[in-house]
């Protein structure tokens, strides 16, 4: 159980506090509500790019690192198709030096021509090490753009090509900053040996006059439903043939998450799940598969993704995963088999609560949802899933119509 307090200032920014007095730290938690999503599809990659110049300093803050260090703490930050997360952790009795910082930059970041160059060419860096010159590096592309053909989630958080980020301009880079990387696009999360009220009178201190953003209204277009299945084929110097696999499903907040998100461990979480069972052990068609889910606000994927053995055949190989997945969709699993994987994740959820920063980002995940009260009902929701669910859910997902394959092949 995560308990909380909430309010939320004048300019928008909500706050929320956990206290937890058994450890001596503190976890700070910023969540922009902002990501790939959130880009114009002639420039894309910008929120990514604003995750690396946020630690260019600010106004007051030539460098941001030194400071949290010097404080005994330390920071990071993701971005997503759909948000912009930084965290700082470090003693609580320093948690002001982390207010400090991550006001100063939401309310004046400094835009250096010298810093946004150098980020520029970090991204770009990454952009070649790890969808370039990687091995399968090229599959996310590849694959969001044959999944979805309107909607934003159709290009990678990192961006569509190199040339985007290489031709972002200074005020490009404000506009996009002052328009979403404000206190009314935000929730700020505390978990920690601290105090509620403390924090929400450090919170008004630092975050308070800095102004409100104009209210954005996310005009998204929707994918349309997909009618046919699609296939693409590729080459190129890989290790082994592999297959790619997505299937479209709700979002985030939809129905069906909870019961696919079971499917998901049913068919791919350790040595007992049926896709390693029947695909390596069995048949021995794949040296590896896996699946997972994208989680995304807007309609998502389910994916299924394999490397094959020598000598498996692309064609065979994509039959057999059809067939596992067929074999949930006509046959009610047994009740034993749905608990095993309702008792592992609840496990792991309550293992994820020990940290004080899973805490953190996940109040402010689940606030950013629309409840942040939610965060302690999850395991409810898993648990009242039925095996009835779980089938009509591999019905419903596991449709030829919107499935969208990717044959990888392993040049000579």
């Amino acid at each position: 159980m995560i308990n909380f307090e909430e309010t939320t200032l004048s300019n928008g920014l909500r706050v929320l506090v956990h206290e937890d007095h058994t450890t001596g730290m503190a976890a700070v938690n910023l969540l922009y509500k902002v990501g790939s999503r959130d880009e114009d599809e002639k420039q894309t990659g910008f929120a990514h790019l604003f995750e690396h110049f946020m630690f260019e300093g600010s106004a007051n803050i030539p460098e941001f690192d030194t400071p949290l260090q010097h404080a005994g703490g330390e920071n990071n930050a993701f971005t997503s198709t759909d948000i912009t997360n930084y965290y700082d952790i470090l003693p609580a009795n320093n948690i002001e030096t982390a207010f400090w910082l991550e006001s100063d930059r939401m309310l004046s970041l400094a835009f250096d021509e010298e810093s946004l160059n150098t980020q520029k060419s970090v991204v770009m860096e990454e952009f070649k090490e790890h969808y370039i010159n990687q091995p399968y590096g090229d599959v996310w592309h590849k694959m969001v753009g044959l999944a979805y053909k309107v909607h934003p989630y159709k290009w990678p958080v990192i961006g569509l090509n190199l040339q985007h980020i290489e031709q972002v301009q200074m005020q490009s880079a404000k506009d996009f900053f002052y328009k979403y990387y404000r206190p009314n696009n935000a929730v700020l999360t505390v978990a920690g040996n601290v105090k509620a009220k403390e924090i929400f009178t450090l919170a008004e201190k630092w975050f308070g006059k800095i102004p409100a953003g104009e209210p954005i209204k996310k005009n998204i277009t929707a994918e349309p439903p997909q009618t046919e299945s699609r296939l693409l084929e590729v080459r190129a110097k890989v290790p082994v043939n592999a297959i790619y696999k997505a299937y479209k499903m709700g979002g985030r907040k939809s129905a069906e998450y909870y019961a696919a998100d079971l499917l998901r461990d049913i068919l791919s979480t350790g040595d007992s799940s049926r896709l390693y069972q029947k695909l390596v052990k069995e048949q021995k068609l794949f040296s590896s598969i896996s699946a997972y889910m994208t989680e995304t606000i807007d309609a998502g994927l389910f994916m299924i993704e394999g490397k094959l053995s020598e000598g498996a055949s692309m064609q065979t190989a994509d039959k057999a995963i059809e067939e596992a997945v067929a074999q949930i969709q006509n046959k009610k699993l047994p009740e034993q088999e749905l608990t095993k994987v309702k008792n592992k994740l609840e496990s792991y959820l309550a293992f994820g609560e020990v940290n004080i920063l899973n805490r953190a980002m996940n109040l402010a995940y689940f606030d950013m949802l629309g409840d942040a009260g939610a965060v302690n009902h999850e395991i409810e929701k898993y648990n009242v899933v039925t095996t009835q669910q779980i089938q009509e859910t591999a019905q419903r997902i596991f449709s030829t119509a919107s499935c969208n394959t990717i044959y990888y092949f392993a040049e000579n």
